[in-house]
């Protein structure tokens, strides 16, 4: 774990939202690039989400972990790396969502965000939304991919249903479909009959690109 994290994994265990959005803050203003926070932000919150497995803290603890990453990604990080972005051809368009049933987005709004930083042109939908709302945003939006993210083991096979959805609605052959979230793996994307699987919000950008063709 890089030295950025460690101090990010050490403010974040406070479970003060406060003070672990000024140390974003400040991280930032001491020269951090605000892609390397967000990576390390990444890293701590997997080592969070380890802790919460193993019994080491407790889901209130996960919950206020959560909301600090969230409120220092929204209001640090995010606008600082729109706001340098520059007008580029995008690398293709990527709907995604959190599936229904489940309303932790934290990893999905990372993962929108690198997405966005990496060119893609990113349409998030939010969380909890049910199957017949990603076939309705996939014919509004027309996007190349959509990244389905499920961070509970029940919600799980939703990411199953919604893609069964679009076969309904012929919408698949349309579309790439990308899975992600802490229960997911490789194995469960082919079982689901995705086209791809992304272990965090790196991964989950590698992925799309490869599934766009586009070589790293």
């Amino acid at each position: 774990m890089s030295s950025l994290a460690t101090t990010l994994r050490d403010q974040l265990l406070v479970f003060d939202a406060d003070k672990f959005v000024e140390t974003v803050r400040k991280s930032v203003d001491q020269g951090h690039n605000p892609i390397e926070v967000v990576n390390a932000l990444t890293e701590v919150l997997k080592e969070v989400g380890k802790k919460f497995e193993s019994g080491d803290i407790f889901l209130v603890h996960l919950v206020q972990a959560g909301d600090a990453a969230k409120r220092a990604t929204v209001e640090v990080l995010e606008p600082l790396i729109k706001k340098s972005s520059k007008k580029r051809e995008t690398l293709g368009k990527v709907l995604i969502g959190t599936v229904a049933g489940d309303i932790h987005d934290i990893g999905k709004n990372i993962v929108s965000m690198m997405l966005f930083t990496a060119g893609f042109e990113v349409y998030d939908i939010g969380k909890d939304i049910p199957a017949e709302d990603f076939v309705n945003k996939t014919r509004e939006h027309n996007p190349d991919i959509i990244a389905l993210s499920a961070l509970l083991t029940t919600t799980l096979p939703v990411q199953r249903e919604v893609i069964e959805a679009l076969k309904k609605a012929s919408l698949r052959q349309k579309v790439k479909v990308l899975v992600g979230g802490a229960p997911a793996t490789a194995k469960w994307a082919k079982e689901a009959g995705a086209d791809g699987y992304g272990e965090d919000a790196i991964e989950a950008v590698r992925a799309a690109k490869q599934l766009m063709g586009i070589k790293e």
